[in-house]
């Protein structure tokens, strides 16, 4: 079994994902660890000085104003997690559970929480031995942090809470008991330091930043493949052209189309072929498909630097200073940076979509698809008494459309909360959350091009494929069948959506483009 060690700075999304979804096995780093305990004896030490600290021995929110008894921080720490664990909805996939269970181990062990070192050491536990608590997904607005989803994963360590372990759900003391551990006495500062911070809308964004990477080179074979069908031109995608803007993404977008699209004898060369005899030119959604898809991949970066720096960072309030023997109260819990990365990804993963549905349209009409019949119908059939894949366009532009609307920032609005004390809040779970709606949207219209030139390909025959694009139809066609009369076309989206999600695709599109550098 794979193992990754955390020390609060250098966790990556490929080391998230593979706890999230796969098997690996957890581990703190001893410095990390000694760090928690010195940042945890400042704290103690602060205390004993009768020091006023927010959220330790006062009040949250508009109630800080309240100091707290000494016998009272205990309790004032459960009543936070108890009070806040107020979420609706569905619960969570195991994946994002998982992924929030790491983000907030590996934020707390940084030596900035003020923690006690079991409390790191029972959330590691819970993950290793997939206990998983029960997180609703509706209730946050990103400031503080997720207070109230991160409280549902809290309340698992007192025993209390729901928890899902081997299929079965019961009580978090039930689970606790069932591998081996107890549950924690919550001591000051330990409620607010496991509620308050960008765990959830942090997850949800990475785990769909790693399916992004993925649609966005399924949507080059898409791309490639649409490309063949229609006898595009490969000239707009000549290295030339593109190292003369040099934009990252543009000039790798156009060099993976290239690689596809190498040894094609259907698709079209200004030094081959009689640009006369035909469209000499075709529509913006191929010819600048690189300047268009192109930046989405470097907006996608820019996410994942954004989602990296969030994933390694302390993200509560108030923070410890072990060496200036300080604590002191602030921001990091604020969820702007985040909120805003998703929104740019729900806007790159948007014009994904919309640019594929033009593809779509473009080799469903006659009048485009040189020499292709009106939508594609089946060789046994007649177009008029047959459609053909008319009806795909529908639900292409229908996902197009909820996407556009789903488009809007979430970071651009805001609703003060807590009697005007949080008065400016990120609403990054809301833009996580759109966010996944956005990219199972791409992905169904990512999944319907493909199907679509697959057909168009049929149709024209695939003995001039190239060699990647040959790859990528034959793997379509190992799921699906060339339509030859009208069908249910329900079954057929599904099935290449399945291989879209899962990364089937891409995965090709990767390996083949690597072996062609």
């Amino acid at each position: 079994m794979a193992e990754i060690t955390i020390d609060g700075s250098m966790l990556t999304l490929q080391e998230l994902v593979s706890v999230a979804r796969g098997d690996a096995a957890v581990r703190i780093d001893k410095r990390a660890l000694q760090r928690t305990e010195r940042s945890r004896a400042v704290l103690e030490k602060l205390l004993q000085q009768d020091e006023v600290i927010y959220g330790v021995n006062t009040g949250f929110g508009a109630l800080s104003n309240v100091k707290i008894a000494p016998e009272d921080v205990r309790q004032l720490q459960a009543n936070l997690l108890r009070s806040h664990a107020s979420s609706v909805g569905k619960p969570h996939s195991t994946d994002v559970v998982r992924a929030m269970m790491l983000l907030r181990a590996n934020t707390l062990i940084k030596g900035n929480s003020g923690i006690r070192p079991e409390i790191p050491r029972l959330i590691v536990a819970l993950l290793n031995k997939r206990a998983h608590p029960y997180i609703p997904q509706k209730g946050s607005v990103g400031a503080s942090g997720d207070l109230s989803p991160l409280s549902h994963m809290a309340l698992v360590l007192m025993g209390e809470g729901r928890v899902e372990y081997k299929g079965t759900w019961m009580a978090g003391k039930q689970a606790l008991q069932k591998i081996g551990q107890d549950p924690v006495q919550l001591e000051a500062k330990e409620g607010l330091a496991l509620n308050n911070g960008t765990q959830q809308m942090t997850s949800i964004g990475c785990l769909n930043l790693y399916d992004s990477y993925n649609l966005l080179k399924t949507a080059e074979a898409a791309l490639a493949l649409s490309l063949e069908a229609i006898k595009g031109w490969v000239d707009p995608f000549d290295e030339r052209i593109h190292k003369v803007r040099r934009h990252p993404g543009q000039v790798q977008v156009a060099m993976d189309i290239r690689a596809l699209v190498k040894g094609s004898r259907t698709c079209r060369s200004i030094t081959r072929d009689d640009p006369t005899g035909g469209r000499p030119q075709d529509p913006y959604s191929f010819r600048c498909a690189p300047q268009a898809m192109g930046p989405v991949m470097d907006a996608l970066e820019y996410v994942r630097s954004t989602l990296e720096i969030e994933m390694n960072s302390a993200t509560d309030n108030p923070l410890i200073f072990p060496s200036d023997k300080v604590c002191l109260s602030g921001g990091n819990f604020h969820g702007q940076p985040v909120s805003m990365a998703l929104d740019l990804m729900a806007l790159g993963l948007s014009t994904i979509s919309n640019i594929s549905e033009r593809r779509i349209s473009a080799l469903l009409d006659a009048s485009l698809n040189n020499g292709l019949t009106a939508f594609l119908v089946g060789k046994e059939s007649k177009p008029g008494l047959a459609s053909g894949l008319m009806a795909l366009q529908y639900t292409a532009t229908a996902l197009v459309a909820e996407n556009k609307i789903l488009t809007h920032p979430a970071s651009s609005d805001s609703i003060p909360t807590s009697g005007n004390f949080e008065d400016f809040v990120s609403m990054g779970p809301g833009a996580a959350h759109k966010s996944t709606s956005i990219l199972e949207n791409c992905q169904y219209v990512v999944a319907i091009e493909l199907l679509t030139a697959a057909q168009a390909v049929h149709l024209r025959g695939d003995s001039g494929l190239g060699k990647g694009t040959k790859m990528v139809y034959q793997a379509i066609r190992k799921v699906v069948r060339p339509l030859t009369q009208d069908r249910s076309s329900h079954e057929d989206i599904e099935r290449v959506f399945e291989m879209v999600k899962r990364g089937q695709i891409s995965d090709l599109v990767i390996r083949f483009t690597r072996d062609s550098d």
